[in-house]
């Protein structure tokens, strides 16, 4: 499942704290265990990501890969 920024900061308390959601995932040291690739921008756009936004777009097109019918 996708969430936007904002999504993950309203679930942890904190609706206006998109860009300290950000941050915290940019500094997740278990990117696999809690997939921040899978956080993207309110709009859809992809944002950032610490192993690189080609990383991101791979790793999300593998994933929608294994579940289409």
């Amino acid at each position: 499942q996708v969430a936007t920024y904002g999504q993950v900061a309203e679930r942890a308390g904190s609706p206006g704290g998109s860009r300290a959601a950000g941050n915290a995932l940019g500094s997740n040291p278990m990117p696999i265990v809690v997939p921040c690739h899978r956080v993207v921008r309110t709009g859809g756009a992809l944002g950032g990501y610490t192993g690189g936004v080609e990383r991101k777009e791979l790793l999300l097109g593998l994933e929608h890969a294994a579940t289409a019918p």
